[in-house]
């Protein structure tokens, strides 16, 4: 054990360090500044400058979810702290592990309405796993180690760290290692055997069983472990938004993406189940449609890390608490017993069944009559090209949809996306902080004209800190998904979504160049691979392309909020033949 005297800025850049943080995104700011001095002399810490405090949030999550280690972003008090906000919201919708560490005004100033100030702790309380107000130097070690340990550790998601501004200038006897003091916190990470036993009994007797698998199963690495289940029992599998990758796509078990804009084989098997094993999912509204239409004569084995998500939404006959990785290996060994004992399950009809959907109904686009560029296109191209090893980040809207169904996924964690809170702006940063995350890695953001601009600033943060990331901006000069549900739901009523960028304003373009970045554009189909190319050669600097793309495209299957999955359209007014699909 060491002891040493230090500033509480110092013990909190030596406790930064210790946990073994090496990438802090961020911005300095008053309450905070004390603990920028000593940062400047961490040969441990870069410090990567943002331009705007949800960039580092977002960058943060980025960092985390290509390391699986916990992201870290800094901001001042007041409007730096509520800057981050829309980032920590995003990393507990979607269990992202990150800290964020914000500097607070003076203890004795705090609930006087001081200058910059605001309730930080107490604003993010319902979107962080935990949060800490830190007025003495002495509890900040500790508290540090704290908020890794909880950010990382279960179901991961956000820690916030609000340090007071005198804490961070008082001097401390810094002492580490610390003892942790977490009486209230004792993840299960263990599956009681009982319950993994009946979930084997289940699969063996059903005759239409499907793996409906979350982003759970991707948190606990259990990628490898998913596959031997998918292979030991046949039964098909479904991986959700944000599993894409968990098995890889090209996997002829693999039925594809449930949901609102679900493959249609995906959606069918689910709501034709007779059992749902549901590993690391959470029964979401964007997966279920109306909930009591979802899945009527399914049997729901549900397992999940955190018992608040099982039978919240759907109530499960067999209740699993347990790490996705430890109960899927239990599970296989559970499976194994029963085929041992004569129990295995026959698929054949299902299979049957399942397949002429997927023959019937696969995903595909129409080319635009007046021959300008298809965005579906554009995005297919870039996953051919750039292949399976890179990483896709996609912003929140039409383009991520299209992203998720015409990008193939062979491995674990290749593609990032904001799903839960679906954020606008998420694409840039996050691609960012991927990039500094895994810097031997190609990383695609597929960006849309509307979330571009929310956070494009960040573009000068990739070129100062030489960040190479690619842009592919599918710009379709509105705000797609937004007109579609205008198309659809509102009569053609193009209310405030068009972003007048047939004027070229701004010009993506020029817009890159502004900010020290390689622009391209293209918009003809016979142009994209030799663009998607000369993006690839240029690996010394951010590269932002302006595929300018037809306005009208649309995103199919569609299931409309509010109804249930058996009402998809796999275009405008058409729907699958459920009974005939063979």
């Amino acid at each position: 054990m060491t002891t040493e005297q230090m500033t509480g800025a110092q013990a909190l850049v030596r406790a930064l360090e210790n946990v073994g943080v090496d990438t802090v995104f961020g911005i300095p700011g008053g309450a905070i500044l004390p603990a920028y001095d000593p940062l400047y002399d961490s040969g441990k810490l870069r410090h990567i400058l943002v331009r705007h405090e949800q960039g580092a949030g977002h960058a943060a999550q980025g960092y985390a979810m290509v390391t699986g280690r916990v992201g870290v972003c800094m901001a001042t008090s007041g409007p730096g702290a509520t800057n981050l906000v829309t980032a920590i919201s995003d990393a507990y919708m979607d269990s992202v592990p990150i800290v964020a560490i914000t500097g607070q005004v003076a203890s004795s100033l705090i609930g006087t309405d001081g200058f910059q100030e605001a309730d930080i702790a107490g604003i993010t309380m319902p979107i962080t796993k935990h949060n800490f107000l830190v007025t003495r130097a002495d509890e900040i070690a500790r508290t540090v180690a704290e908020a890794f340990h909880i950010a990382g550790t279960g179901r991961p998601g956000p820690v916030l760290v609000d340090i007071a501004k005198d804490a961070l200038q008082a001097m401390v006897e810094f002492t580490w290692p610390v003892q942790l003091q977490l009486p209230g916190y004792r993840p299960v990470t263990r599956p009681h055997s009982k319950q993994v036993r009946e979930a084997a009994r289940l699969i063996s007797s059903a005759r239409r069983p499907v793996l409906y698998v979350g982003g759970g199963v991707l948190k606990a690495g259990a990628s490898a472990e998913l596959r031997v289940l998918a292979e030991l029992t046949g039964a098909p599998v479904v991986t959700t938004l944000m599993a894409k990758g968990a098995l890889p796509d090209s996997h002829p078990l693999h039925m594809g993406m449930p949901g609102m804009h679900g493959a249609v084989g995906a959606v069918g098997a689910l709501q034709r189940a007779d059992l749902l094993v549901t590993l690391g999912a959470r029964f979401d509204d964007r997966v279920t449609g109306k909930l009591d239409g979802f899945a009527p004569d399914a049997k729901i084995v549900h397992a999940d890390i955190d018992p608040a998500e099982i039978s919240k939404n759907r109530h499960a006959d067999v209740p699993i608490v347990g790490d996705a990785r430890e109960v899927i290996a239990d599970l296989i060994v559970a499976v194994q017993n029963e085929h041992a004992a004569g129990r295995k399950g026959d698929y054949e009809d299902w299979w049957r069944q399942l397949n002429a959907w997927r023959d019937t109904y696969p995903l595909g686009y129409d080319t635009p009559a007046d021959g300008s560029l298809s965005p579906q296109y554009v995005i297919e191209r870039i996953g051919e090209l750039a292949g399976p090893d890179a990483y896709y980040v996609a912003g929140v809207g039409q383009h991520q949809m299209w992203a998720a169904q015409f990008i193939k996924y062979e491995r674990p964690g290749a593609f990032l996306n904001s799903g839960g809170a679906g954020t606008m702006g998420y694409a840039v940063p996050a691609a960012m902080g991927a990039k500094v995350g895994a810097p031997d890695t190609q990383v695609w953001a597929i960006d849309g004209d509307g979330c571009f601009q929310m956070t494009n600033q960040e573009l000068a943060t990739c070129a100062i800190e030489g960040i190479p990331v690619k842009i592919a901006v599918i710009n379709n000069g509105n705000l797609g998904m937004v007109r579609q549900w205008q198309t659809l739901f509102y009569d053609g009523r193009y209310s405030n979504t068009n972003l007048h960028s047939a004027k070229r304003i701004p010009d993506f373009v020029k817009l890159a160049e502004a900010y020290g970045c390689v622009g391209l554009r293209c918009d003809r189909a016979e142009d994209v691979d030799a663009v998607i190319a000369k993006a690839m050669e240029i690996n010394d600097a951010p590269v932002v392309i302006d595929f300018v793309v037809h306005q009208d495209a649309m995103v199919w299957p569609m299931v409309a909020a509010g109804t249930t999955n058996d009402d998809i359209k796999i275009a405008r007014d058409m729907a699958p033949d459920w009974e005939n699909g063979d």
